[in-house]
């Protein structure tokens, strides 16, 4: 196995030297990082990642606390991440909490103890008071919250504009009944988009009708309970905005069960824009959440803090993306 001596001695430079260039820690000359990415690449010389490790007490890993393994809005977020660290002399580490606090904080403590350098929260059950006492620890960056600290950052998406936006198009498209599933009660984002489906309808003087505002799970199977619960209330409603995409897949399932046309007879409007839903019968109109983007910029600010640079950022912008799930009512 080729040696980091052998590497100096090709090169023409010292081990100290070989060591400061893959380790990063000092700057090293043009011509003589020129010289050493040579001898590295002829030799294929693959150093010692343990123990370099040792040495600099860096695992050169970032730790992602998902909620789901198997979502296809998670796993897009992670992708963003891991396409960040490419490249970086980083890889991700990935754990999910389950949307149990108890169980996001143990997974967390396992990370700290693997020694990661830094942690990146895909939203979750955490408190801001958890995260930040966490992040005395080590650098951590959240999705779907707003942190500003030395140790902790976190942005959100702005989920009430991007609600209001849909709610806008089904009422100028002619829907004055409009149902509404919405996501569980204690998440933020669920919050958000009930009061932005709420206030667009204030704001065009619609009356709001107790019965057309049902709860779901942000599942499929909610999606489906919760469209039967509308049909069996007795409330007139030509149109569902659904909590999200997974929950419009089971909305549509239970009007497809019981004979109910969409768009023909009731109009779907869903948020995520999961990439399954330009493949739904009709294909979904829905709000784009730019999860590969929200990803990287994670990745962007978890590398800026560990290297203690200061983040800079554009948190991306939710976008309402029009398809065939929506009717016109003239």
């Amino acid at each position: 196995m080729v040696t980091v001596h052998e590497v100096a001695r090709e090169a023409g430079v010292s081990a100290a030297t070989v060591s400061r260039f893959l380790n990063g820690t000092a700057k090293v000359s043009t011509d003589k990082r020129e010289a050493i990415e040579s001898v590295i690449e002829r030799l294929n010389y693959r150093p010692n990642v343990l123990a370099q490790n040792l040495k600099t007490g860096s695992s050169r890993t970032i730790g992602i606390l998902t909620q789901s393994l198997v979502s296809g809005y998670f796993s897009e977020a992670m992708a963003g991440v891991d396409d960040v660290l490419q490249g970086s002399g980083y890889a991700p580490l990935i754990v999910s909490g389950h949307w149990h606090a108890d169980e996001e904080a143990a997974r967390i403590e396992l990370l700290i103890a693997r020694r990661v350098d830094g942690i990146v929260i895909l939203s979750g059950k955490l408190t801001d008071e958890q995260i930040l006492a966490l992040a005395q620890r080590l650098p951590i960056v959240a999705f779907g919250r707003t942190l500003s600290s030395a140790e902790a950052y976190g942005f959100c998406l702005d989920n009430y504009r991007a609600a209001c936006e849909a709610v806008e198009y089904l009422v100028v498209q002619g829907h004055r009944h409009i149902a509404f599933i919405a996501g569980p009660s204690d998440h933020a984002d669920a919050l958000a988009r009930l009061a932005g489906y709420r206030d667009t309808l204030a704001r065009h003087k619609i009356a709001q009708d107790p019965r057309l505002v049902t709860e779901g799970d942000f599942l499929e199977s909610g999606g489906l309970l919760a469209v039967d619960r509308l049909l069996e209330s007795g409330a007139r409603f030509s149109a569902i905005f659904a909590g999200n995409d997974l929950t419009a897949y089971g909305a549509r399932l239970a009007l497809y069960r019981r004979g109910i046309r969409v768009p023909e007879d009731i109009s779907i409007i869903g948020f995520d824009d999961l990439h399954s839903s330009m493949c739904t019968t009709p294909p979904l109109t829905t709000v784009r959440q730019p999860l590969f983007d929200v990803g990287r910029c994670l990745g962007q600010a978890i590398l800026s803090m560990i290297h203690q640079q200061p983040i800079a950022i554009d948190v991306p912008k939710l976008s309402l993306v029009v398809r065939e799930s929506v009717r016109r009512i003239v």
